[in-house]
């Protein structure tokens, strides 16, 4: 089994892309509808934080994920930064017809790495699934939409427990024959290790060369972040995270928020990587979301800011005695 690889020295101006998924991931589970309005207003202040590159919203049945019912207002009444790279999930072709009409610049499919979560997720086997994605991936191609391919319970399954790491570079193999540019893996129960992650990357670099990879992790056990720190030893720079820490699949026992945004460009920064994300307006982003959505979220740097906020001694008691 491969093992974790040390942390090697940050070369000068190393950039990390940070794909924010909170307006689809995070947005999805919520049992309260939100607004349009304020989803339109929490990702143009997610874009004001810097943020280029997001995935903005679903294009699946409003039966079997009603929040995300109004993906083609979203997406009409968002403000576009120059440079941004709008993003959206597509379970089938119908979908991908809806998201391409809408003018996104890719989508992003899944299937699972495991046989019992892809039936779960989608009512499909993955050797079905990815029969299904053939025309998908023909029919956006013509149009121009980049293809992101999506391997859902990467690094281990709750139904099915061990996912072989030869059987998420197979998928992602497929995927490139496909048409894909980039493979994103995604940590659906946040089962992740960094062992578990070393092996999946360095599977699909063997099986599949040349394709991206990207990484999506949840934080259900508390070691998102050192998962981040495996997949940048291994010299992967793209990774999702979610405002606020939302998120969490609906058709997958056990699953919790994914990694939070402000956390990871916290880490990041102070690492000495170039993220292009101001993090004083990531926090007043999440604070926003965090409004909106109505209880606390679960990130931990919206609490206390960054490391070198400075208070007044004056405002803060002084021990007895």
């Amino acid at each position: 089994m491969a093992s974790a690889a040390a942390v090697a020295p940050v070369p000068e101006g190393a950039r990390v892309t940070i794909c924010e998924v909170g307006p689809r991931d995070g947005f999805q589970i919520e049992a309260a509808f939100i607004p349009t309005d304020k989803k339109i207003e929490i990702v143009n202040a997610l874009f004001a934080a810097g943020l280029r590159h997001m995935q903005v919203t679903s294009f699946v049945s409003p039966r079997a994920v009603p929040q995300l019912a109004d993906a083609e207002a979203v997406l009409a009444g968002i403000d576009r930064p120059e440079g941004a790279v709008i993003t959206a999930l597509i379970p089938n072709l119908r979908g991908a017809e809806r998201a391409a009409g809408a003018g996104v610049d890719a989508v992003h499919t899944v299937v699972s790495a495991s046989q019992t979560h892809n039936l779960k997720n989608v009512n499909r086997t993955i050797d079905a699934s990815l029969r299904d994605f053939e025309a998908v991936c023909e029919m956006l191609i013509r149009a121009g939409v980049k293809i992101e391919g999506g391997i859902a319970t990467a690094f281990g399954c709750p139904f099915e427990g061990v996912v072989p790491p030869e059987q998420v570079a197979k998928i992602a193999k497929r995927y490139q024959e496909l048409g894909a540019t980039s493979v994103g893996l995604g940590d659906t129960t946040g089962m992740a290790t960094p062992s578990t992650v070393c092996a999946a990357v360095q599977a699909i670099r063997a099986e599949a060369p040349g394709l991206g990879i990207g990484l999506h992790f949840h934080n259900t056990r508390g070691v998102g972040l050192a998962c981040v720190m495996t997949g940048l030893a291994e010299g992967v720079t793209h990774y999702d995270a979610s405002v606020g820490g939302l998120g969490g699949c609906p058709f997958a026992a056990g699953a919790t928020g994914n990694i939070c945004t402000e956390d990871l460009v916290y880490l990041l920064n102070e690492s000495g990587y170039d993220t292009g994300v101001d993090l004083e307006k990531m926090i007043e982003a999440a604070k926003l979301t965090q409004g909106v959505i109505g209880r606390e979220l679960p990130g931990q740097v919206i609490k206390s800011g960054p490391r070198l906020r400075r208070y007044d001694p004056g405002l803060t008691a002084t021990a007895a005695g």
